[in-house]
């Protein structure tokens, strides 16, 4: 297994961490994703650490906190080999308190977090979104309070737009607080947004990223197929409720130079697919997902190999997009 640092950070992590979003299930949202109870996830956590990957990425919507607890149980005597990521500022209940980023909440549902993972600190925390609503500055100075009282070890944002997130590394520059080290967002080869207005300010501030969902919400693992009907499984069921938007045609152009280049390269299409991710010099981690062994085994076999230049070139073609506003300017 490959390390490399967590974005602007000495730690060092594996570049493939496990999702925990199939953890529990016992939510019609997350049921979907899987229902991974604490025995199977005690298997799939050591798996993965007889693999090199020590990393496990959750949150507290997971589940509505179902998926901290399986995986807090599933590490039971192994903390210390293992690095935990978790997140907050999502609804978590009723009340109008119950999201977003203000000290209230925020203290609240890392004590929560702390409590359902059986553990004393959480190693990167991250903000799941942005909340317009609480001013950076109080969300900042609540993360700074949480690293220096060590219940967090580094901090985290996922899901920012550019600005958001340049205006927060800008507040702690100011103020001398802990800054957000790691990115965490969507980026696949179906979904390359985030080349356009992140990567770049990824790049500026020397931070890095943790991609999710590396395979398109479900949609590059192989079993979609043009002019086939969709197979049983999650895709089939209503999994892409809430899925990032892409148009059919461009999803069936790029699978079918997946699977040209699965066949030359004898891979799996979703390991050639994460593959191609870890190529991006600013992807410091992938997180990858698996309802079961089977599956975690072939996400894990996604490293140790890269695809060539020629491999690069055609996925990179197949999968382009066209710049946004001001960024064809550029182009031109």
């Amino acid at each position: 297994m490959e390390y490399r640092n967590l974005g602007k950070s000495g730690l060092k992590v594996p570049i493939l961490s496990l999702g925990t979003g199939t953890f529990g299930g016992t939510n019609e949202f997350f049921q979907r994703w899987g229902e991974t109870d604490v025995k199977e996830a005690t298997r799939l956590i050591d798996i993965s650490l007889e693999r090199g990957v020590n990393f496990f990425d959750t949150a507290n919507v997971y589940s509505l906190g179902d998926s901290e607890t399986i995986l807090g149980e599933a590490i039971k005597g192994k903390r210390d080999q293992v690095l935990i990521a978790t997140k907050s500022s999502f609804q978590m209940g009723e009340g109008p308190n119950e999201k977003g980023s203000s000290r209230y909440h925020i203290i609240k549902a890392l004590d929560d977090s702390l409590k359902r993972l059986n553990t004393d600190y959480i190693d990167v925390y991250f903000m799941h979104g942005f909340d317009s609503s609480t001013p950076i500055e109080e969300t900042l100075y609540t993360l700074d309070k949480m690293v220096s009282s060590g219940k967090v070890r580094y901090i985290g944002a996922s899901n920012f737009a550019a600005w958001q997130l340049m205006k927060s590394l800008s507040v702690s520059e100011k103020n001398n607080l802990e800054k957000y080290v790691i990115y965490q967002g969507y980026y696949s080869l179906i979904g390359r947004d985030y080349e356009q207005e992140i990567m770049p300010l990824i790049k500026d501030q020397g931070l890095g990223t943790m991609v999710w969902s590396p395979l398109g919400w479900g949609r590059l693992t192989g079993k979609i197929k043009r002019n086939s009907p969709l197979p049983e499984g999650r895709v089939k069921s209503g999994g892409l409720v809430g899925a990032p938007p892409v148009l059919n045609e461009h999803l069936y152009n790029v699978l079918d130079v997946l699977e040209e280049i699965a066949s030359e390269t004898e891979k799996s299409i979703p390991q050639v697919a994460i593959n191609w991710l870890l190529q991006n010099p600013t992807v410091n981690n992938v997180i990858i997902g698996a309802r079961n062994e089977k599956q975690l085994i072939s996400n894990l076999d996604s490293v140790g190999w890269n695809l060539n230049k020629n491999q690069m070139e055609r996925l990179n073609n197949v999968s382009f997009q066209e710049p946004i506003y001001p960024h064809w300017v550029g182009e031109r």
